[in-house]
């Protein structure tokens, strides 16, 4: 590796006392690792958008750049100028646009469809006002009609206005390898940071893959079933799987990696110093 990849760092906005004080905790212990931001998701249809608010600000005292995730369904273009003006009051610089999942019965009403609309939005409201990243489905989004209208939608958001992408998570590198080089050859030209998913819980993982479309390759999913309650196992396991995926990222080249911490730290930690980006 040339020179040392760009992290990132992922959390949610917790909705207890208990995981409020956990990710305190975790966030306090995940400065070592000195990421270039870390961002903060939002609820679908603004439903968490006060948590969000409230982990935003909590961030901004111990990381020196947060990213806000930013979804547009069910939100007005009023709702939107104005979040974007309270960032701007909060000297956030650096978003995350997406379009949200969709509520149940949700049509097409509403005034944004795609986050292609949302990343337009920005640029019209503020076009040099924040740095904006957008999301990319290695494996093709769930909702997605073929491989080539992801793709198609995919670009959309780059000429919209994005300057880069998070990859959802994925476990097989090849297909994040046939992304990229698909959407270049299309004319994509920003970088497509990798989201790495430590593996902890095998439920929770098989939960949250089946939900957004990421594949867990037969042989991980059946080694992790195997290891049944033993979470030890699990752990051990999960680490030297994704360490491995990283390596084989960085070692292609890629420019970052951005890390799903689940609200933990000794995960990322863990993976981090086994690929002696952080100190032991």
């Amino acid at each position: 590796m040339a020179e040392k990849p760009g992290l990132s760092l992922e959390f949610f906005p917790p909705k207890t006392l208990e995981a409020r004080q956990r990710l305190a905790s975790t966030a306090e212990d995940l400065r070592a690792v000195r990421p270039d931001y870390v961002s903060v998701t939002y609820g679908a249809g603004g439903s968490t958008r006060e948590g969000s608010l409230e982990t935003v600000r909590q961030m901004l005292g111990l990381f020196p750049s947060v990213a806000p995730h930013i979804s547009c369904i069910g939100a007005t273009a009023a709702q939107m100028r104005e979040l974007l003006d309270l960032y701007a009051e909060m000297k956030i610089s650096r978003l995350v646009a997406l379009r949200g999942d969709l509520p149940s019965g949700y049509g097409q009403g509403g005034e944004f469809q795609h986050a292609s609309d949302l990343v337009r939005f920005i640029r019209s409201q503020a076009p040099s006002s924040f740095h904006v990243e957008v999301a990319a489905y290695p494996e093709i989004h769930p909702q997605a009609k073929s491989a080539e209208d992801d793709l198609r939608f995919f670009v959309e958001k780059i000429r919209a206005g994005a300057d880069g992408a998070i990859t959802q998570y994925f476990f097989n590198s090849d297909a994040y390898f046939r992304f990229v080089d698909d959407v270049y050859a299309l004319g994509v030209d920003v970088p497509i940071i990798p989201g790495i998913m430590p593996i902890t819980n095998f439920s929770q993982l098989a939960r949250f893959s089946d939900a957004c479309g990421a594949e867990i390759p037969r042989w991980i999913r059946q080694r992790l079933a195997g290891f049944g309650d033993d979470s030890a196992s699990i752990t051990a396991f999960g680490e030297a799987v994704i360490t491995d995926l990283c390596d084989q990222l960085l070692t292609a080249g890629v420019s970052g990696l951005h890390f799903y911490t689940m609200n933990r730290a000794e995960p990322t930690l863990a993976i981090l110093r086994n690929l002696k980006l952080i100190g032991s």
